[in-house]
């Protein structure tokens, strides 16, 4: 599972749905992050990759099992622990989550008016330099709506990290990113870890992208289990069939493109 034995954060035999008497998203999980680590979690769209996410947040409890960040267990319901919890973590959304109404300067600043007090000249510093590694201090002064869609998740990587955070989840990081950005993220998230050592999840179907970066990976099917975890190098060496499909973006292989259904003749009504 994890190269520590007590893993800095510990998904503990997790089942989750989102509502009683809907489809299970998550069946029996038990995940390992070790501190200072990129960790990604791998897998199709819908097999809970992000629901992962928002259990560690705290956003839902379990259904099963539990959620345990650095020896606590994730309440929900416990508000005081709850924002103790945020307060050490950084998140990247997958739409980026920015306020509109905000200049990209003040998106940036948001996070360390609202839990710090640093002078407006110290958090000026800071959001240019944030802003300045993911390229983008020169854009500062402008609307959110006057940036692109790329620009806009980078101005959220530079929010993500304004507090130097030990805890940092990534929903897919990279996607809508031109090749070049896309680079320059995929390093930026793995120098972060390095210089900062915090605890990085990593949540993308970017293959490439996430092995080029990450220590240790686990691979989700839509089953919402998971079916392979390992080094990069040990997940490009499997021979298991489900794990070459996902890795190499096969078309055909035990992964079906089709959600299961009726015959299509029955759901048409039509008569064999």
């Amino acid at each position: 599972m994890s190269s520590s034995d007590t893993p800095f954060i510990h998904i503990d035999h997790v089942s989750f749905a989102y509502a009683p008497g809907q489809r299970q998203i998550l069946n029996d999980v038990t995940l390992g992050f070790d501190r200072g680590r990129v960790t990604a979690i791998l897998g199709g769209s819908g097999c809970g990759k992000t629901t992962l996410l928002r259990l560690i947040g705290g956003l839902f409890p379990a259904t099963q099992g539990r959620v345990v960040v650095d020896g606590e267990v994730v309440d929900p319901h416990n508000t005081e622990k709850l924002f103790a919890l945020r307060r050490r973590l950084g998140m990247l959304f997958q739409f980026g989550a920015l306020f509109t109404d905000l200049s990209v300067f003040d998106n940036v600043a948001y996070p360390l008016r609202e839990h710090t007090r640093l002078s407006e000249t110290m958090i000026r510093d800071i959001v240019l330099l944030k802003l300045n590694a993911v390229g983008l201090r020169g854009a500062a002064d402008l609307r959110i709506s006057e940036v692109s869609g790329g620009m806009a998740r980078r101005i959220a990587l530079a929010r993500a990290t304004a507090l130097d955070p030990e805890i940092i989840l990534y929903d897919e990081p990279f996607a809508g990113l031109d090749p070049i950005s896309m680079g320059v993220t995929a390093n930026l998230i793995r120098q972060l870890g390095e210089t900062t050592h915090a605890t990085s999840i990593l949540v993308s179907h970017d293959v490439q992208e996430c092995f080029a970066i990450c220590d240790y990976a686990y691979l989700m099917s839509s089953r919402g289990v998971v079916v392979a975890q390992g080094t990069p190098q040990e997940l490009n060496a499997s021979e298991d069939p489900e794990v070459v499909q996902f890795i190499k973006g096969q078309p055909d292989g035990p992964v079906r493109f089709h959600m299961p259904a009726p015959d299509m003749a029955e759901a048409f009504g039509v008569a064999p």
